[in-house]
């Protein structure tokens, strides 16, 4: 594992901290806890696992990957693809933001902030390696977490529809991403679904 810095420990909890703050609440083993921390550490167990060399970069950007984003509403932007991606773009902003302070805080230099920053924005993709391994990480994430309830929410959806949407996302991976959520342990439904959109 790649050593980490003494300041490493420190800007994670300032970033768990902020979290908390998350008025919305996941269920996990029977007990309701803050879904941008749930969803952060789920973030940096998935990491570690596909990454286990990840620099502390990649595991800052990881742990922050939604930093306050219910502070970001969707409902705030317009439905549609347009609205959509107007969403994501200030909610990078606003982590990128967000992790900045932090980490200055923290005693980081302007050039590890800017790392942080160019992987949270997944600048490059396909061509940056941390920032694929991210968008990799956070595909793995959302489907061994996030997929069922998605299609659970989504009953009006057939399975082509839901392919297409998922196909989305399998698209931003690489095969390592591939290959991670396929070796997931997943309902025989849910892997049909990933089968039907990697073709």
């Amino acid at each position: 594992m790649t050593p980490l810095s003494p300041r490493f420990p420190a800007a994670i909890a300032e970033i768990d901290a902020a979290n908390a703050q998350d008025p919305r609440l996941d269920t996990v083993a029977d007990t309701p806890r803050p879904r941008e921390v749930v969803y952060s550490e789920r973030m940096s167990e998935s990491l570690s696992l596909l990454y286990p060399e990840a620099s502390e970069a990649l595991r800052i950007a990881a742990r922050a990957q939604h930093i306050c984003r219910w502070q970001i509403p969707r409902d705030k932007y317009p439905l549609g693809r347009e609205g959509y991606n107007a969403w994501r773009s200030a909610c990078r902003d606003h982590h990128a933001v967000l992790i900045s302070a932090i980490m200055r805080r923290q005693g980081y230099a302007e050039n590890e902030i800017a790392q942080v920053v160019k992987i949270i924005r997944k600048e490059q993709l396909k061509r940056d390696p941390e920032s694929q391994a991210l968008e990799n990480v956070v595909g793995v994430v959302f489907v061994d977490h996030y997929l069922d309830e998605f299609v659970a929410a989504h009953k009006d959806y057939d399975e082509e529809k839901l392919a297409d949407i998922l196909r989305k996302t399998l698209r931003k991976m690489d095969p390592v991403g591939h290959a991670a959520a396929l070796g997931l342990s997943l309902p025989e439904p849910t892997r049909r679904l990933i089968d039907v959109a990697l073709k």
